[in-house]
């Protein structure tokens, strides 16, 4: 008990005073999490609304699709594209791979799922009159995008900061494409888990901490969408 007490203790001192490598490694994580985010938002969202008010054949086979991506283990996602990016893949001449490009792309592919198939239910759970308001004034599809996003935006902001909090707690592709480089692709869950291997338990614990402490904001950030809904 008094071993881990005085890590703790050693992980709080690397946090208050800034420790410039914790914080390095920090800031990778959420830089790389945010553009992840960015991305799968953009593309994500619009996916989700356009096929929440359009009917087409096989749009609930989609559906299923979606809720078995968004069960997919990461290290799947982490292997596909390890292959597509390697010197033997189709995209390897982009020399992509062990590249934050590629963690980027890794947890956009991880989150986009995600974002699309909260967004997809959000707009069919919400209030019928609006779409059928929408059609009524014969508005297009694309037309319709932007009074749903108004109406529905503080549920759809919730699966966004949802999708950010997996990005950032991801571990397993984050590994195989970034390849843990220090100070380039060495996010937080990476030096977590090669700090404790290492036997520099303080250390990954600090990173640990202010990972928790993360999750802790964006859970709350979670929390004040959701009372505004």
């Amino acid at each position: 008990m008094s071993y881990f007490t005085e890590a703790i203790l050693s992980a709080l001192q690397l946090i208050i005073h800034f420790d410039p490598e914790i914080y390095q490694i920090a800031w990778t994580s959420i830089k790389i999490s945010f553009i992840a985010t960015l991305f799968a938002s953009i593309f994500g969202i619009l996916l989700g609304i356009v096929t929440a008010i359009t009917s087409f054949p096989g749009k609930k086979l989609l559906q299923q699709c979606l809720n078995t991506l968004m069960a997919m283990p990461t290290v799947m996602i982490g292997l596909i594209l390890y292959g597509i990016l390697s010197r033997q893949g189709p995209l390897g001449e982009l020399g992509l791979l062990y590249t934050q490009t590629a963690i980027i792309l890794g947890e956009t592919c991880l989150i986009l799922p995600l974002i699309m198939n909260i967004t997809l239910v959000t707009v069919q759970s919400a209030d019928p009159r609006l779409i059928t308001t929408l059609k009524i004034l014969a508005a297009k599809p694309y037309q319709q995008i932007i009074p749903i996003l108004s109406e529905l935006r503080f549920a759809i902001l919730a699966g966004v900061i949802t999708g950010f909090g997996r990005a950032i707690g991801e571990v397993g592709a984050a590994m195989m494409l970034g390849g843990n480089i220090q100070g380039h692709t060495r996010t937080m869950t990476t030096a977590i888990a090669l700090e404790t291997s290492k036997g520099n338990f303080e250390f990954g614990l600090a990173l640990g901490l202010l990972l928790l402490f993360i999750a802790f904001a964006v859970n709350l950030m979670l929390q004040v969408v959701n009372t505004k809904e």
